[in-house]
This record gives structure tokens, sequence and C-alpha cells, in this order.
């Protein structure tokens, strides 16, 4: 599942510099594999809870301070909507809740079309 959603954001990224070349965005990178002592220093340095999602668009647009995207290759959420019993995924969800509430666009979105959709959509209303 990791590698797959790493290609996912591979793509993504690769989209973002052929049709945005001038937009500055972070690919956090939390796909990667780390050594254990490198997952100790990294947590040192990370606000306690909160889950960095996948891309983040450093780019203000009439409604928001930024876009933030939890990428994903499967839905997070169950048939009934609600978000899947998985502490990690409620974690992503408490901060993009969060990222909302402080005004930015934030949203788990499933595969690429999805992402390349939202993103389109965020940039079209600078």
């Amino acid at each position: 599942m990791k590698h797959k959603e790493f290609e996912l954001q591979k793509s993504i990224c690769k989209y973002l510099d052929l049709q945005y070349p001038e937009l500055l965005y972070l690919s956090t990178g939390t796909s990667l594999k780390l050594t254990m002592g490198q997952a100790v220093r990294n947590k040192l340095i990370q606000k306690n809870g909160f889950k960095v999602p996948d891309l983040l668009i450093l780019h203000p647009n009439n409604l928001y301070h930024g876009l933030f995207l939890e990428l994903k290759i499967e839905s997070p959420y169950k048939k009934d909507g609600q978000i899947k019993s998985n502490e990690h995924l409620q974690g992503q969800e408490k901060s993009i809740k969060d990222l909302i509430k402080w005004g930015y666009y934030a949203c788990f979105v499933v595969g690429f079309d999805e992402a390349k959709d939202i993103i389109d959509k965020y940039l079209d209303i600078i």
C-alpha cells in the first residue's frame, strides 16, 4: 500500500510541475521508510498528535490560506460515511478538521483523478 501511495504522490507532483510550474508545494515524504533512529529524531520535531498531510500547496486563493491533501489509494471511510476504525486514519481526519478550522482547504483524496480535480478547482479560485 505504501508504495502505491508513494507512486500516487510522485504522479501528482509531476502533474503539478508540468501544469503549474510556478506553484510552491511541499510533498511531505511521509511514505518514506525511516530507520528507527531517524523515526525517533523525526518524532521529536513534530507537533504531538498532528498528522501532516501528504501534499501541501503553499498558495492561497480567494477563500483559503492553502491546500492540504491526504492522498489515499482507497477510501478511508466506511460505507456509512464514518472514518474507518483505524487510529492513524482517525488522527489524519482530526488534523484535516483542525486545518479547515484554521482557514485551509484540507481533505482526503482517493486516486490521481480526484486529486487533480480538487487541485485544479482550488487553483481556479485564485
